[in-house]
């Protein structure tokens, strides 16, 4: 399969996400949906939640599966038949778990247009390199690299289920009152579903060693890292109490 690769477009793929999570932390303005949805225009089309997470979500495990039903079948699958696995365990989660609990705020539609076209573009990425150009030894299951990779990667999904769920509890069905999460990596920042996520794209990366892999953990930590920040200044500024210890992202630093 690696004979058919090209590499033009993982390149340029791989330049364009990391471009992105660069322009992300240029403009430096939160994402108007969920807490931040007073910089909409009140007219702007807006989808429910559920309905909108899930679209959004869709594409990145529908494309993943897709190129993983084109990857060799065999009693021991390739290494990069097992990272495309883990690919698509995140996006299972979020397109079929994740969606139909969450109990967001309606979820304006642009945002979800960007949001579909961005996950169809990594979908493609991630799971084109993983079947086409991926090249991995045959003792890359016993790699330091693979093994910490897969270690983080299933720690941070760990942890970006657990805050999931505790956000979940702070709010009863119909409501849209907000609390302050406590609980879990919650106890030191304010983005802990945020942090266990970039974690789970960096270990995606590590495991992998690609450059693809790499420019979307960039994207992951620039986009996330800074919604972490904003919901951080969020907090701050809706409650008087809220610790003065937590921070926005990494526990103790920042």
């Amino acid at each position: 399969m690696a004979a058919r690769c090209l590499q033009s477009p993982v390149l340029a793929g791989s330049a364009t996400f990391a471009a992105l999570g660069a322009l992300v932390l240029y403009y430096a303005e939160p994402s108007a949906y969920g807490k931040h949805t007073e910089s909409l225009i009140p007219m702007a089309i807006s989808l429910p939640a559920r309905t909108a997470w899930f679209l959004q979500e869709l594409p990145s495990f529908a494309v993943a599966v897709g190129f993983l039903a084109l990857q060799p079948h065999s009693l021991f699958a390739p290494p990069g038949t097992v990272l495309l696995c883990l690919f698509c365990a995140h996006y299972f989660y979020r397109t079929f778990i994740y969606s139909l609990l969450t109990r967001g705020r309606p979820f304006p539609a642009v945002l979800l247009f960007r949001g579909i076209v961005f996950c169809i573009g990594n979908g493609v990425l991630q799971g084109y390199y993983l079947t086409y150009c991926a090249e991995y030894p045959e003792e890359w299951y016993t790699d330091i690299r693979f093994s910490f990779g897969v270690f983080l990667f299933i720690l941070g999904m760990g942890i970006n289920i657990h805050s999931d769920w505790i956000l979940r509890q702070l709010r009863k069905p119909g409501e849209v009152i907000y609390r302050i999460p406590e609980g879990g990596l919650f106890t030191y920042v304010s983005g802990a579903n945020f942090l266990g996520e970039i974690i789970e794209w960096i270990g995606y990366a590590v495991a992998s060693w690609s450059l693809p892999a790499l420019a979307f953990a960039f994207f992951s930590l620039c986009f996330l890292g800074l919604r972490a920040f904003h919901h951080h200044r969020f907090y701050l500024k809706m409650f008087e109490d809220y610790p003065k210890s937590r921070k926005a992202l990494i526990p103790f630093i920042f």
